[in-house]
Protein backbone atom coordinates (compact mmCIF):
# COMPACT_ATOMS: atom_id res chain seq x y z
CA UNK A 1 0.00 0.00 0.00
CA UNK A 2 2.82 2.81 0.60
CA UNK A 3 4.62 2.44 -2.51
CA UNK A 4 1.07 2.36 -3.97
CA UNK A 5 0.48 5.28 -2.55
CA UNK A 6 3.93 7.17 -3.10
CA UNK A 7 3.75 5.60 -6.58
CA UNK A 8 0.50 7.69 -6.77
CA UNK A 9 1.92 11.18 -5.20
CA UNK A 10 4.16 11.23 -7.94
CA UNK A 11 1.90 10.83 -10.51
CA UNK A 12 -0.42 13.61 -8.81
CA UNK A 13 2.54 15.93 -8.60
CA UNK A 14 3.70 15.15 -11.74
CA UNK A 15 0.20 16.37 -13.56
CA UNK A 16 0.13 19.48 -11.11
CA UNK A 17 3.66 20.72 -12.24
CA UNK A 18 2.37 22.03 -15.32
CA UNK A 19 -0.91 23.12 -13.79
CA UNK A 20 1.33 25.32 -10.92
CA UNK A 21 3.68 26.72 -14.11
CA UNK A 22 0.76 28.17 -15.81
CA UNK A 23 -0.79 29.86 -12.70
CA UNK A 24 2.40 31.48 -12.14
CA UNK A 25 2.61 33.41 -15.43
CA UNK A 26 0.65 36.57 -15.08
CA UNK A 27 1.11 37.07 -18.76
CA UNK A 28 0.92 33.87 -20.94
CA UNK A 29 2.67 34.47 -24.29
CA UNK A 30 5.12 33.06 -26.34
CA UNK A 31 8.92 32.36 -25.45
CA UNK A 32 10.89 35.58 -27.06
CA UNK A 33 14.14 37.96 -26.03
CA UNK A 34 14.75 41.42 -26.51
CA UNK A 35 18.24 42.78 -26.56
CA UNK A 36 19.07 46.24 -25.62
CA UNK A 37 21.84 48.34 -25.69
CA UNK A 38 23.62 50.33 -23.16
CA UNK A 39 26.39 52.18 -22.47
CA UNK A 40 28.37 52.16 -19.18
CA UNK A 41 27.46 50.02 -16.03
CA UNK A 42 24.52 49.42 -14.04
CA UNK A 43 23.56 52.76 -12.43
CA UNK A 44 20.45 55.21 -11.09
CA UNK A 45 20.19 55.88 -14.76
CA UNK A 46 19.67 52.71 -15.68
CA UNK A 47 17.30 51.40 -12.75
CA UNK A 48 13.99 52.39 -14.88
CA UNK A 49 15.03 49.50 -17.42
CA UNK A 50 16.28 47.36 -15.09
CA UNK A 51 13.01 47.27 -13.67
CA UNK A 52 11.38 46.99 -16.66
CA UNK A 53 13.57 43.58 -17.38
CA UNK A 54 12.69 42.70 -13.91
CA UNK A 55 9.05 42.73 -14.39
CA UNK A 56 8.72 41.42 -17.59
CA UNK A 57 10.59 38.54 -16.81
CA UNK A 58 8.12 37.90 -13.68
CA UNK A 59 4.80 38.56 -15.09
CA UNK A 60 6.21 36.43 -18.31
CA UNK A 61 7.50 33.39 -15.94
CA UNK A 62 10.47 33.81 -17.73
CA UNK A 63 8.97 33.60 -21.29
CA UNK A 64 9.44 36.77 -22.34
CA UNK A 65 13.60 38.01 -21.86
CA UNK A 66 14.54 41.76 -21.88
CA UNK A 67 18.33 41.39 -21.70
CA UNK A 68 20.75 44.68 -21.07
CA UNK A 69 24.10 44.96 -22.90
CA UNK A 70 25.91 47.50 -20.87
CA UNK A 71 29.36 48.77 -21.46
CA UNK A 72 28.70 49.68 -25.34
CA UNK A 73 28.57 45.86 -25.77
CA UNK A 74 25.98 46.11 -28.80
CA UNK A 75 27.09 49.51 -30.06
CA UNK A 76 28.48 52.87 -29.45
CA UNK A 77 26.33 55.01 -27.43
CA UNK A 78 26.08 57.63 -30.28
CA UNK A 79 24.72 55.48 -32.45
CA UNK A 80 21.97 53.55 -30.68
CA UNK A 81 19.58 54.97 -32.73
CA UNK A 82 21.47 53.57 -35.91
CA UNK A 83 21.00 50.44 -34.26
CA UNK A 84 17.74 50.01 -33.75
CA UNK A 85 16.67 51.33 -37.12
CA UNK A 86 18.11 48.12 -38.75
CA UNK A 87 16.98 46.25 -35.83
CA UNK A 88 20.33 45.16 -34.30
CA UNK A 89 18.41 44.95 -31.29
CA UNK A 90 14.95 45.68 -30.30
CA UNK A 91 15.82 48.35 -27.81
CA UNK A 92 18.05 51.34 -26.75
CA UNK A 93 18.80 53.99 -24.54
CA UNK A 94 19.70 56.75 -26.23
CA UNK A 95 20.83 60.64 -25.44
CA UNK A 96 19.20 63.47 -27.64
CA UNK A 97 22.38 65.76 -27.31
CA UNK A 98 25.04 62.89 -28.81
CA UNK A 99 23.77 64.01 -32.31
CA UNK A 100 21.34 66.49 -32.50
CA UNK A 101 20.40 66.26 -35.99
CA UNK A 102 18.94 62.47 -35.64
CA UNK A 103 16.72 63.86 -33.19
CA UNK A 104 15.79 68.24 -33.96
CA UNK A 105 12.30 68.34 -32.29
CA UNK A 106 13.64 66.36 -29.27
CA UNK A 107 16.34 68.75 -28.33
CA UNK A 108 13.69 70.98 -27.21
CA UNK A 109 14.35 69.75 -24.27
CA UNK A 110 17.63 70.37 -23.95
CA UNK A 111 16.39 74.03 -23.95
CA UNK A 112 17.80 76.39 -20.54
CA UNK A 113 15.40 77.16 -17.92
CA UNK A 114 12.59 75.05 -18.87
CA UNK A 115 10.06 74.78 -15.85
CA UNK A 116 10.80 71.75 -14.27
CA UNK A 117 10.48 72.70 -10.73
CA UNK A 118 9.11 68.96 -9.32
CA UNK A 119 9.18 65.40 -10.33
CA UNK A 120 5.72 65.73 -11.59
CA UNK A 121 6.82 68.71 -14.14
CA UNK A 122 9.75 66.44 -15.44
CA UNK A 123 7.22 64.06 -15.95
CA UNK A 124 4.65 66.26 -17.75
CA UNK A 125 6.90 68.09 -19.36
CA UNK A 126 8.42 64.94 -21.13
CA UNK A 127 5.28 63.23 -21.47
CA UNK A 128 4.03 66.87 -23.89
CA UNK A 129 7.58 66.31 -26.02
CA UNK A 130 7.07 62.62 -26.74
CA UNK A 131 3.17 63.28 -27.84
CA UNK A 132 4.41 66.30 -29.96
CA UNK A 133 3.50 64.82 -33.83
CA UNK A 134 7.50 66.32 -34.59
CA UNK A 135 8.80 63.82 -32.12
CA UNK A 136 7.43 60.84 -33.03
CA UNK A 137 8.08 61.41 -36.95
CA UNK A 138 11.78 61.78 -36.15
CA UNK A 139 11.97 58.97 -34.09
CA UNK A 140 9.98 57.26 -36.54
CA UNK A 141 12.48 57.68 -39.23
CA UNK A 142 14.92 55.56 -36.85
CA UNK A 143 12.30 52.86 -36.50
CA UNK A 144 12.58 54.23 -33.05
CA UNK A 145 9.03 54.59 -30.45
CA UNK A 146 9.81 56.26 -26.75
CA UNK A 147 8.83 54.01 -23.95
CA UNK A 148 9.62 56.14 -20.99
CA UNK A 149 12.02 58.66 -20.53
CA UNK A 150 15.05 58.39 -17.92
CA UNK A 151 13.90 61.45 -16.49
CA UNK A 152 16.77 63.11 -15.77
CA UNK A 153 17.01 65.79 -12.59
CA UNK A 154 18.62 69.16 -13.58
CA UNK A 155 22.00 69.66 -14.50
CA UNK A 156 24.82 71.20 -12.19
CA UNK A 157 28.94 71.64 -13.16
CA UNK A 158 31.72 70.02 -10.93
CA UNK A 159 35.29 71.38 -12.25
CA UNK A 160 38.92 71.69 -11.51
CA UNK A 161 41.18 74.32 -11.29
CA UNK A 162 39.90 77.98 -10.01
CA UNK A 163 35.91 77.75 -8.60
CA UNK A 164 33.68 80.02 -11.04
CA UNK A 165 32.55 82.17 -8.17
CA UNK A 166 31.22 84.59 -10.24
CA UNK A 167 29.47 84.20 -13.80
CA UNK A 168 32.23 86.27 -15.30
CA UNK A 169 34.83 83.55 -13.85
CA UNK A 170 33.47 81.08 -16.65
CA UNK A 171 34.68 82.89 -19.11
CA UNK A 172 37.51 81.11 -20.86
CA UNK A 173 37.12 77.62 -19.47
CA UNK A 174 35.74 74.15 -21.60
CA UNK A 175 32.73 72.67 -20.45
CA UNK A 176 31.10 69.58 -21.22
CA UNK A 177 27.46 70.51 -21.57
CA UNK A 178 25.75 70.04 -25.05
CA UNK A 179 22.54 71.14 -25.89
CA UNK A 180 20.85 74.18 -24.87
CA UNK A 181 22.75 74.22 -22.09
CA UNK A 182 25.83 74.38 -24.56
CA UNK A 183 24.25 77.66 -25.54
CA UNK A 184 23.55 78.76 -22.06
CA UNK A 185 27.22 78.50 -20.94
CA UNK A 186 28.55 79.96 -24.41
CA UNK A 187 26.49 82.89 -23.42
CA UNK A 188 28.80 83.23 -20.12
CA UNK A 189 31.70 82.93 -22.52
CA UNK A 190 32.70 79.12 -21.98
CA UNK A 191 33.76 76.85 -24.83
CA UNK A 192 30.71 74.34 -24.41
CA UNK A 193 31.81 70.56 -26.17
CA UNK A 194 29.43 67.45 -25.94
CA UNK A 195 31.40 64.33 -25.05
CA UNK A 196 30.00 61.01 -24.27
CA UNK A 197 29.57 60.41 -20.33
CA UNK A 198 32.39 57.55 -21.02
CA UNK A 199 34.89 60.07 -22.34
CA UNK A 200 34.71 63.19 -19.37
CA UNK A 201 36.46 61.21 -16.65
CA UNK A 202 39.55 61.35 -19.22
CA UNK A 203 39.19 64.17 -20.29
CA UNK A 204 38.82 66.04 -16.60
CA UNK A 205 41.99 64.60 -15.98
CA UNK A 206 44.11 65.34 -18.48
CA UNK A 207 42.61 68.75 -18.60
CA UNK A 208 41.29 69.09 -21.78
CA UNK A 209 37.78 69.91 -19.94
CA UNK A 210 37.85 72.55 -17.38
CA UNK A 211 34.44 71.38 -15.59
CA UNK A 212 31.35 68.76 -16.99
CA UNK A 213 27.73 69.32 -16.33
CA UNK A 214 26.08 65.92 -16.05
CA UNK A 215 22.51 65.44 -13.93
CA UNK A 216 22.98 66.18 -10.58
CA UNK A 217 23.98 64.60 -8.48
CA UNK A 218 24.00 60.84 -9.69
CA UNK A 219 25.73 61.56 -12.71
CA UNK A 220 28.92 62.81 -11.63
CA UNK A 221 29.09 60.26 -9.08
CA UNK A 222 28.43 57.36 -10.88
CA UNK A 223 31.55 58.50 -13.63
CA UNK A 224 33.72 59.26 -10.50
CA UNK A 225 34.09 62.90 -11.84
CA UNK A 226 34.04 63.98 -8.24
CA UNK A 227 37.62 62.26 -7.66
CA UNK A 228 38.92 64.63 -10.29
CA UNK A 229 37.64 67.74 -9.67
CA UNK A 230 37.64 70.34 -7.04
CA UNK A 231 34.30 71.84 -6.84
CA UNK A 232 30.63 72.25 -7.58
CA UNK A 233 27.61 74.36 -7.91
CA UNK A 234 24.82 73.48 -6.51
CA UNK A 235 21.89 75.82 -7.41
CA UNK A 236 22.93 76.96 -11.09
CA UNK A 237 20.42 74.59 -12.48
CA UNK A 238 20.95 75.71 -16.25
CA UNK A 239 18.82 72.68 -17.79
CA UNK A 240 18.95 69.23 -18.41
CA UNK A 241 18.49 66.63 -21.28
CA UNK A 242 16.52 63.64 -22.67
CA UNK A 243 17.69 60.44 -22.87
CA UNK A 244 14.83 58.01 -23.42
CA UNK A 245 14.48 54.21 -23.21
CA UNK A 246 13.45 53.40 -26.99
CA UNK A 247 12.08 50.01 -28.60
CA UNK A 248 12.51 49.35 -32.56
CA UNK A 249 8.83 49.87 -33.89
CA UNK A 250 9.27 46.66 -36.11
CA UNK A 251 10.03 44.96 -32.30
CA UNK A 252 7.40 46.38 -30.87
CA UNK A 253 4.82 45.41 -33.69
CA UNK A 254 5.29 42.50 -33.73
CA UNK A 255 4.92 41.56 -30.15
CA UNK A 256 1.54 39.81 -29.24
CA UNK A 257 -1.35 42.06 -27.80
CA UNK A 258 -0.72 40.63 -23.95
CA UNK A 259 2.85 41.75 -24.06
CA UNK A 260 1.89 44.96 -25.53
CA UNK A 261 -0.54 45.23 -22.39
CA UNK A 262 2.31 44.36 -19.97
CA UNK A 263 4.61 47.50 -21.77
CA UNK A 264 2.06 49.45 -20.30
CA UNK A 265 0.70 47.78 -17.26
CA UNK A 266 4.02 48.17 -15.94
CA UNK A 267 4.92 51.80 -17.12
CA UNK A 268 4.09 53.71 -13.79
CA UNK A 269 6.70 51.14 -11.68
CA UNK A 270 9.44 51.69 -14.21
CA UNK A 271 8.97 55.72 -14.29
CA UNK A 272 8.32 55.44 -10.36
CA UNK A 273 11.49 53.23 -10.09
CA UNK A 274 13.58 55.77 -11.98
CA UNK A 275 12.91 58.64 -10.41
CA UNK A 276 13.43 57.13 -6.47
CA UNK A 277 17.02 55.97 -7.72
CA UNK A 278 17.76 59.47 -8.27
CA UNK A 279 16.38 60.94 -5.07
CA UNK A 280 18.47 57.54 -2.86
CA UNK A 281 21.45 58.84 -4.68
CA UNK A 282 21.25 62.60 -3.86
CA UNK A 283 20.76 61.42 0.03
CA UNK A 284 24.36 59.35 -0.53
CA UNK A 285 25.84 61.72 -2.93
CA UNK A 286 25.63 65.70 -1.49
CA UNK A 287 27.10 64.91 2.06
CA UNK A 288 30.18 63.26 0.53
CA UNK A 289 30.24 66.25 -2.25
CA UNK A 290 29.61 69.24 0.43
CA UNK A 291 32.64 67.39 2.89
CA UNK A 292 35.21 66.89 -0.41
CA UNK A 293 34.52 69.74 -2.38
CA UNK A 294 34.33 73.11 -2.48
CA UNK A 295 30.48 74.19 -2.91
CA UNK A 296 29.81 76.88 -5.04
CA UNK A 297 26.47 78.85 -4.40
CA UNK A 298 25.05 82.08 -6.81
CA UNK A 299 23.39 85.02 -5.53
CA UNK A 300 19.69 85.36 -6.72
CA UNK A 301 21.19 88.68 -8.60
CA UNK A 302 23.62 86.66 -10.71
CA UNK A 303 20.86 83.63 -11.64
CA UNK A 304 18.30 86.04 -12.79
CA UNK A 305 21.31 87.63 -15.24
CA UNK A 306 22.30 84.24 -16.59
CA UNK A 307 18.03 83.53 -16.61
CA UNK A 308 17.65 86.82 -18.44
CA UNK A 309 20.80 86.40 -21.02
CA UNK A 310 20.90 82.51 -21.46
CA UNK A 311 17.16 81.73 -21.25
CA UNK A 312 14.71 82.88 -23.73
CA UNK A 313 17.00 84.48 -26.36
CA UNK A 314 18.62 80.86 -26.23
CA UNK A 315 15.11 79.25 -26.70
CA UNK A 316 14.13 82.10 -29.35
CA UNK A 317 17.24 81.48 -31.54
CA UNK A 318 16.04 77.60 -31.51
CA UNK A 319 12.86 78.54 -32.46
CA UNK A 320 13.92 80.63 -35.39
CA UNK A 321 16.33 78.17 -36.76
CA UNK A 322 14.06 74.72 -36.41
CA UNK A 323 10.52 76.42 -37.00
CA UNK A 324 10.46 75.58 -41.07
CA UNK A 325 11.30 72.07 -40.37
CA UNK A 326 8.77 72.03 -37.50
CA UNK A 327 6.43 73.76 -35.30
CA UNK A 328 9.31 74.54 -32.58
CA UNK A 329 7.65 77.04 -30.99
CA UNK A 330 4.85 75.11 -30.71
CA UNK A 331 6.73 71.98 -28.98
CA UNK A 332 8.36 74.84 -26.29
CA UNK A 333 4.44 76.02 -25.57
CA UNK A 334 3.42 72.42 -24.82
CA UNK A 335 6.14 72.28 -22.65
CA UNK A 336 5.31 75.41 -20.59
CA UNK A 337 1.66 74.50 -20.83
CA UNK A 338 2.11 70.77 -19.60
CA UNK A 339 3.13 72.28 -16.50
CA UNK A 340 0.62 75.00 -15.87
CA UNK A 341 2.67 77.89 -17.62
CA UNK A 342 2.44 80.12 -20.59
CA UNK A 343 5.56 80.67 -22.78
Amino acid sequence: MTRMRATGLALLTALLLPVVGLRAAEVDGPKLTWDVSLWGKERAFTAGVERLSELVAEKTDGNWNIVLHYGEALSKARENLDGISIDAFQAAMFCNFYHPRKNPALMALTMPFLPLRSWEDNRNARAAVYAHPAVKKELARWNAMTYVSSYLPQYEFLGRGKPPLTLDDWKGLTVRAGGGLGRAMKVLGSTPTSSTATEVYTGVQQGTMDAVSFPFSYGHVDYKIHEVTEWFTSNLTPGTSDCPVAFSINAYESLPPQYKALLEDVKEEVIETQIQAYIAMDEKNLPMLRRELVEIRYSEADLAEFRAAAGRPVIEDWIEENQDRFDARGMIEAIFGAVGQAY
